[in-house]
């Protein structure tokens, strides 16, 4: 993970650290992604879509992945 910038997990992220999901604020607003199991690939996307997508996990439209 690059040190440059402020990464949260969640507090729901188990095991010893491999399952974590990371975020951070990037440059220009832009919202920065990565793994714990792969921390040099990095995803970027906007605010607006990482709304939509929390959205859609709150509303249960991605559960048929983890069930």
């Amino acid at each position: 993970m690059n040190s440059e910038f402020n990464w949260q997990k969640s507090s729901f992220s188990g095991g010893g650290g491999e399952q974590c999901l990371h975020v951070a604020a990037g440059h220009d607003g832009a919202i920065l992604l990565c793994e714990s199991d792969d921390p040099a690939s990095i995803i970027t996307t906007s605010p607006e879509k990482l709304a939509a997508f929390i959205k859609g996990v709150k509303n249960g439209e991605f559960d048929h992945f983890v069930n």
